[in-house]
């Protein structure tokens, strides 16, 4: 097999499809066929059953997408180390984040990015949980990944950097706001109130669980999976919402006040990354995510 084979079996497999996979690639869809053909005998199995008009993946082809892309990606970095070379600077980077360090500190650290490496695309992919992130990265469907968590993680085999600490606080519905000016609340202060909150397993639902359980009345209005649709439930004044302060900026440029709670709960938030064969990329972006953590003098704990 070799690069092109893996890049074809790479585009159907992220354009779901031969049609559209041949389209992004500008080729005819017989030669894309072909391709794959050509590559499943060298194989020797079948990488995707053909079920009507649609090409659904194998067991082997889905065990053959992480080797493909760390293949087709080292590929490119041998490219973009040559370039380098010759003074030019350009390629991608695939990255996975969690939704609350997406807006903060991965909008920061982009600038940054950017600014210094402009021809580089970011691909930046969605993810719930610390696993989803690990496995993304373990697979080699990404080289980098950014987690929030209630305690600094190091799972088995990626390399993490604390980013910085994130204290949950609360953004008040203005509907329902009997804080008069005050600027930290105690967690007993939200006795009697509608709050929104996502979904279990994050610490923000922790906090509003454990609440719950030490007998603070708070009334779960809504409960929602997406982090971009709290807000304008907040601004429609259906309850209030804790969330860690990455999404303090974004509240107040909409109008809304926050405020700390107390006793103080952080989401930890972390970089994580492949340990060896690293894009130049890969390594520019730890370049800037090292100083983001040394401006915010995180913790060392381990």
């Amino acid at each position: 097999m070799d690069a092109r084979q893996l890049t074809y079996f790479l585009a159907v497999v992220d354009h779901d499809g031969f049609g559209r996979a041949a389209e992004h690639l500008m080729i005819a869809q017989p030669s894309l066929s072909q391709e794959i053909k050509t590559l499943e005998r060298e194989v020797g199995l079948p990488l995707f059953h053909r079920v009507g008009r649609r090409a659904v993946l194998s067991e082997a082809g889905r065990e053959l997408i992480g080797p493909a892309r760390t293949v087709v990606r080292d590929l490119q970095a041998a490219g973009m180390a040559l370039d380098a070379l010759k003074g030019v600077r350009s390629g991608s980077l695939d990255l996975v984040a969690m939704p609350s360090p997406a807006v903060e500190p991965l909008t920061t650290m982009l600038a940054g990015f950017t600014a210094r490496h402009p021809r580089i695309t970011v691909n930046v992919e969605a993810a719930f949980t610390v696993d989803d992130v690990v496995a993304s990265i373990r697979s080699g469907s990404t080289e980098i990944g950014l987690l929030g968590s209630d305690r600094l993680l190091r799972p088995a085999g990626v390399d993490v950097l604390e980013l910085e600490r994130q204290p949950l606080m609360l953004i008040v519905n203005p509907h329902a706001d009997q804080f008069a000016d005050r600027e930290v609340l105690q967690r007993e202060d939200l006795d009697g109130h509608r709050v929104i909150v996502s979904q279990r397993g994050s610490l923000m639902r922790w906090l509003i669980d454990d609440m719950l359980v030490t007998g603070i009345d708070v009334e779960i209005a809504v409960e929602v999976a997406h982090r971009t649709s709290i807000l304008p439930l907040v601004l429609a004044g259906i309850g209030h919402a804790v969330m860690p302060s990455s999404w303090a900026a974004l509240a107040r440029q909409s109008g809304l006040r926050v405020l700390g709670l107390e006793p103080v709960a952080d989401l930890h938030v972390a970089v994580a990354s492949r340990r060896a064969d690293l894009t130049p990329a890969a390594r520019a972006f730890l370049d800037v995510a090292a100083d983001h953590a040394a401006l915010a003098e995180p913790t060392t704990e381990t």
